[in-house]
């Protein structure tokens, strides 16, 4: 059996909860604001929603400032060198249980897969549906800017994006049960260890 390793500080662990329970959060009361279904009422759940949206927002200001100035930054710089081989492994390798081929350490906790998707999702996916969100919680106060960009353009990018969001977490629960045991990344996330 593999040593321990120590992977996930408390507040990355922190972080990843944290963003389990907003994203819970905007994801069902995004619903319910559609009209999908009605749950606690449209003038509650959207007043839900735009707190957690805020909250979401300041909580990921904290996360860029820390990811910036403690250097975990180096984690998540893409890079395709095996990425052929962790290709193979999620497609065929991992039903035949096989060894990942890039196996987490202290100095690249995530092989380059991840680092592409995390890296899009940070960087890109959730500014997008931050910057989007906001335009919407704005809209009363930015009616000009809202005729030149069109208030349906920017509805359809925040559905879309939270589309996006729900798809990574469906592959993302998914994927923390192919570990040596079916909860073995999922302890990992709350412990910090990694085995």
């Amino acid at each position: 059996m593999n040593q321990p390793i120590y992977l996930f500080t408390r507040y990355e662990r922190l972080w990843h909860w944290f963003q389990v329970v907003i994203i819970t959060l905007l994801i069902v009361t995004g619903l319910e604001v559609h009209g999908s279904f009605s749950l606690m009422g449209f003038e509650t759940a959207a007043r839900v929603h735009n707190l957690s949206g805020i909250a979401w927002a300041v909580a990921f200001a904290f996360f860029a400032f820390w990811i910036a100035t403690t250097g975990e930054w180096k984690h998540y710089i893409p890079t395709t060198r095996k990425m052929a081989l962790v290709v193979r492994h999620y497609a065929v390798g991992i039903f035949k249980g096989e060894p990942h081929p890039v196996p987490a350490t202290e100095r690249a906790k995530h092989n380059p897969l991840q680092r592409i998707v995390y890296l899009l999702f940070s960087a890109l996916l959730l500014p997008s549906q931050m910057i989007t969100g906001f335009l919407y919680y704005t809209i009363n106060t930015r009616t000009d800017f809202m005729a030149d960009v069109g208030l349906k353009a920017i509805a359809v990018l925040h559905t879309f994006g939270a589309l996006l969001v729900l798809a990574f977490i469906i592959m993302h629960v998914y994927m923390i049960t192919t570990g040596p045991t079916v909860f073995s990344h999922l302890k990992a996330m709350i412990t910090g260890w990694e085995r």
